[in-house]
């Protein structure tokens, strides 16, 4: 299998943002990974669990798979606030910033590989940067995958969106298990990994933080925009992009047991998307919000490669 890391101009000057690629056909439909507000997209989608990550897998059934960290995250550049304590700043990397890097993107792989469209996958804070540069891009995304949509009424627990924001979060492996184990009983917890395995993610999670190193205990500094655009957007009902502008087939999959961004958010994006060509709502059993490191994970790989294999 081929990997290869790209680095990119971000749309925030001097900086760079990373593109992950891996496939075994390079010409194989394209599709981009966007992750969420505190682990980048290298941690998440291509972090091996039984030996396979999600973009190994996709890759080994034909796709030409990409993931963006974001600035601020894992192996993009880090704005210059990060290295100044939290409160020093204002909240970096907002979700409008973080649109405009995805687009960056978007374009990159296209002209690289000679195409005119990819899909899009994106997860929790990622289903709304794909949802906004989607509707304003409805020609460069043939398909739009949704995992775990943010929407209004989105629970504070996960990124702690209460009080004034700085410019970065604190983020500790403890902190990190805990957040995903939330509202779960000690039967749910035993279902859906085991505590070694978490553990394990959780330490590779924080490692991806470049000072990580040099901190007792460790913490990985994630950038605080989307706590920002939480308090502003979502809590007050005023999402920063609309779902009825989706023209595009549109999937959202959820787990049972998310409870950050949860199966009632989930299908009221669903029911908004009025003008999409083509609209599923899955519900996987069983699973939390981290369901794509879970037990449950192959019940995601299955439904997000049946709805992207369509019409190819």
């Amino acid at each position: 299998m081929n990997s290869t890391d790209h680095f990119i101009d971000s749309s925030l000057p001097g900086l760079k943002t990373a593109l992950r690629n891996k496939h075994v056909d390079a010409n194989g439909p394209a599709v981009l990974f966007i992750h969420g507000a505190t682990y980048p997209s290298t941690i998440m989608f291509d972090y091996a669990v039984d030996g396979v990550s999600w973009m190994d897998w996709m890759a080994a059934r034909g796709f030409d798979v990409w993931c963006i960290d974001l600035p601020g995250y894992g192996l993009s550049g880090r704005p210059a606030e990060m290295a100044a304590p939290a409160e020093d700043n204002p909240p970096i990397i907002r979700t409008a910033v973080a649109e405009q890097d995805v687009e960056r993107a978007i374009d990159f792989i296209l002209a690289r590989r000679g195409l005119q469209q990819l899909d899009l996958v994106g997860y929790s804070w990622g289903t709304a940067i794909g949802g906004g540069v989607t509707a304003r891009n409805p020609d460069k995304v043939r398909r739009l995958v949704l995992s775990g949509a943010l929407w209004c009424r989105v629970s504070t627990q996960g990124i702690g969106a209460m009080g004034t924001p700085g410019a970065w979060r604190k983020v500790e492996a403890e902190a990190v298990v805990s957040r995903w184990c939330i509202g779960l009983d000690e039967d749910q917890k035993a279902a859906i990994s085991t505590p070694e395995a978490m553990r394990a993610w959780a330490d590779a999670a924080v490692a991806t933080d470049p000072e990580t190193g040099n901190r007792q205990p460790p913490f990985l500094r994630a950038p605080a925009g989307v706590v920002q655009d939480v308090q502003q957007h979502w809590l007050k009902d005023d999402p920063t992009w609309d779902p009825s502008r989706i023209t595009c087939p549109t999937q959202i999959v959820v787990g049972e047991w998310d409870h950050e961004t949860t199966p009632e958010q989930g299908r009221d994006v669903f029911d908004r998307l009025v003008s999409a060509q083509e609209k599923r709502f899955t519900l996987i059993g069983g699973a939390t919000h981290s369901m794509l490191l879970e037990a449950r994970r192959h019940a995601l790989y299955d439904v997000v490669h049946d709805f992207l294999k369509a019409e190819i």
